[in-house]
């Protein structure tokens, strides 16, 4: 007898990003998994969103409370309809030596969260994990969207439906500014986002703090006939006197795109160290 062992390589590493999509929409993405050994493989395709132990391990302290914050669970936000958020197709076969397939993954949230997640594993021979691919994707109720700063939110979704605190409620005070954006012909609540730019004194030239924004725009057939969403920004010179200068106070984000907005600040002459 001669002992083979079974090899494949796949097209995407450990973590698919499906992105942004319109809660109640859906989008796709295909990943091939190529059989580089010389025996047929047969495989499945398992998802821990439909793990017979996904109960159990649910009564777990979730990692926010513990001492460590880094994150451990693999699975997030999932559907209300009680469906996996994350599909894919197809869930099992063979692939014959030097033979390539096609695999779809389907996101189809219905509901807005940035916490979307799944773990897919490819299981041969309903024994050896051959691949583990970490789902991620976000959903928004409109087509715009905007990253950046430190989370004021935790990564595991309650039932209970809370308010963010204000930026001054967040910290208490201090030389912190309310920073607005206005998305054209959309009325809903404000969300906070909290920069921190941390300045650190020198002798030399004074070096600015520095920090990113991103907006992005969605692609979407809802809003089709809009190429493109207009943003700005309110009160610039309330920043400029408090030493914050922006990038880009007003723009247009074309579909599908992202736009990065730069925020520095240097303490202006009348500012306290402590």
């Amino acid at each position: 007898g001669r002992g083979v062992m079974p090899s494949t390589v796949c097209s995407v590493g450990e973590i698919l990003n499906m992105g942004y999509v319109i809660a109640r929409e859906k989008v796709t993405s295909t990943f091939k998994i190529q059989n580089t050994s010389t025996l047929t493989l047969r495989y499945s395709m398992q998802l821990d969103s439909l793990s017979s132990t996904r109960d159990k391990d649910q009564q777990r302290i979730p990692s926010f409370l513990m001492s460590s914050l880094q994150r451990t669970e693999f699975v997030g936000t999932q559907n209300y309809n009680g469906l996996s958020v994350f599909s894919i197709f197809p869930t099992e076969g063979e692939i014959v030596a030097g033979k390539s397939q096609d695999f779809t993954v389907t996101f189809s949230p219905d509901h807005e969260s940035l916490y979307y997640s799944d773990r897919l594993k490819v299981v041969l021979f309903s024994k050896e994990i051959a691949h583990v691919i970490c789902l991620k994707g976000a959903a928004r109720d409109h087509p715009m969207f905007v990253e950046g700063g430190v989370p004021l939110d935790v990564p595991i979704e309650s039932l209970a439906v809370t308010s963010p605190p204000s930026p001054q409620e967040a910290l208490n005070g201090g030389n912190v500014l309310p920073l607005t954006l206005h998305y054209k012909t959309l009325q809903e609540p404000a969300k906070s986002i909290l920069l921190v730019l941390e300045y650190i004194e020198g002798e030399s030239s004074p070096v600015p703090a520095r920090a990113e924004l991103k907006v992005g725009s969605i692609q979407t057939a809802q809003f089709a006939s809009k190429k493109s969403v207009e943003f700005s920004l309110e009160s610039p010179p309330l920043l400029q006197q408090k030493g914050f200068t922006i990038e880009a106070v007003k723009g247009t984000v074309e579909r599908g795109q992202v736009k990065r907005i730069s925020v520095s600040w240097v303490p202006p002459a009348d500012f306290r160290v402590s």
